[in-house]
């Protein structure tokens, strides 16, 4: 069946709901380029303001899903389930490089096709690029060599998966719909299901360093996702985590790649990002049938820490994809370290009572570790340690953070946007949750 572009703009424009076809056509000429820019962008304009109901969400998800390959594991005869989380960003948020080998020590395979940093918000792919030689552009046998031998491959989204989103998501960019709950749906569940999982986690943040503006926003999301995804036949479940401050007590490329081994090894193990990654982790297990209780599930993945198992599995990763064989054992060898360290002290003593998450976010992309446009190069040295926490009671004088920059002058202006990030008070404030809460159907 034939339709017109301009039809299908005009339906949605007029609040009326599409049909499977249309979305599929309509989908199916973004990837061919037989639909236009401007149709496109009119598309998305209607849709950011008349929205798409749960049954145009899911047939939206699963053409974008089927514009590209889809990759498929029962001829690799894995012996467990096939599993991955995503997160909607946030700030010293290194989950994924501990996340994968743990599941992958405890029984899932997690294929998991990640993204660059954009905004405030670090990549997981920038992280994994400042290791030298790891390849975040695989090609298709390599990547299901590598899942299936080490349990896990951490990757990028190759232009033969989920074509159509590259193209909407530049055009929604331009035209100011990014924000469209059931676009971002479309957007991360097309991608996600098309590396052909059994279930999918996912860590929706909620706070001042969040993607979404507000806790019910967030919800809103978390609550898409999950409908849309088990209406597309995988089963989904979603935690709402505090992002009001920096996830781990590090932001920065090559930095955070030290924390997720100082973590792994057990050199250093911060509560808050403990948590979530235990969390999160749990999570996957018991969605997928590799366990049947969190308790149980947690108890398994303390063990695959404890053991050595886990870090064994990071270990093998970055060696399979290209990276350093003794990286572990001596990241100060590989991973670049930035030419200027310097303490950003505070002004006057103080509980920290508020964080600008978001500002810290920005302050590491000014010192070049993140992007401001797609086409930014990054410098992986560069970025924040040792922030500190809400609640921390602090004297005149005491360091906020260290900064890891490039240059003095940049050092000097990171100091600066890091001071004014923190909000000192004469009260310890109450403490946020780590995970708010848990969406299930």
């Amino acid at each position: 069946m034939s339709f017109l572009p301009q039809e299908i703009v005009r339906k949605k424009r007029d609040g009326k709901a599409l049909s499977a076809e249309e979305i599929r056509f309509f989908v199916r000429g973004i990837t061919d380029h037989s639909v236009t820019e401007g149709q496109i962008a009119a598309l998305a304009m209607a849709i950011f303001f008349n929205d798409m109901n749960m049954d145009e969400r899911v047939a939206f998800t699963l053409a974008m899903r089927d514009s590209g390959r889809i990759i498929e594991w029962r001829s690799v005869n894995l012996p467990g389930p096939v599993v991955d989380k995503h997160s909607t960003g946030g700030v010293g948020d290194v989950v994924s490089l501990m996340l994968g080998p743990m599941v992958a020590a405890t029984g899932g395979f997690v294929p998991m096709i990640s993204g660059r940093g954009l905004g405030h918000t670090g990549g997981t792919l920038d992280k994994l690029d400042s290791i030298p030689g790891y390849c975040t552009m695989p090609d298709t046998a390599l990547f299901r060599r590598v899942v299936k031998e080490v349990g896990v491959a951490i990757i990028g989204q190759t232009t033969q998966l989920a074509p159509s989103d590259g193209r909407l998501y530049g055009i929604r960019d331009m035209t100011a719909t990014v924000e469209s709950v059931a676009m971002i749906t479309g957007s991360i569940l097309s991608k996600k299901l098309a590396a052909g999982l059994d279930a999918l986690v996912l860590d929706v943040k909620v706070g001042t360093g969040a993607f979404m503006p507000t806790y019910e926003k967030s919800v809103e999301l978390a609550e898409s996702i999950v409908k849309v995804s088990s209406g597309a036949g995988t089963r989904a479940s979603a935690l709402l985590t505090d992002m009001n401050e920096s996830l781990g007590p590090a932001a920065g490329n090559a930095l955070e790649v030290r924390m997720a081994i100082d973590y792994l090894t057990g050199r250093h193990r911060p509560a808050r990002l403990h948590e979530v990654t235990m969390a999160l982790c749990a999570e996957m297990l018991v969605i997928s049938s590799v366990e049947k209780t969190e308790k149980a599930a947690r108890t398994k993945l303390q063990a695959a820490l404890d053991s050595g198992e886990a870090v064994a599995r990071f270990a093998r990763m970055v060696s399979a994809l290209g990276g350093p064989t003794d990286l572990v054992e001596d990241p100060d060898k590989h991973l670049e370290t930035a030419p200027v360290v310097v303490p950003v002290l505070v002004p006057r003593g103080g509980f920290v009572s508020a964080v600008d998450c978001r500002g810290l976010g920005l302050c590491v992309v000014n010192l070049g570790g993140g992007r401001q446009r797609p086409s930014d190069a990054i410098d992986f040295a560069v970025g924040l340690t040792d922030l500190v926490e809400l609640g921390d009671n602090l004297q005149a004088g005491q360091p906020l953070a260290i900064v890891h920059a490039r240059t003095q002058e940049a050092a000097e202006q990171a100091v600066r946007d890091v001071q004014a990030a923190y909000t000192l008070g004469e009260l310890k404030p109450a403490a946020n949750p780590i995970v708010y809460r848990t969406i299930r159907l």
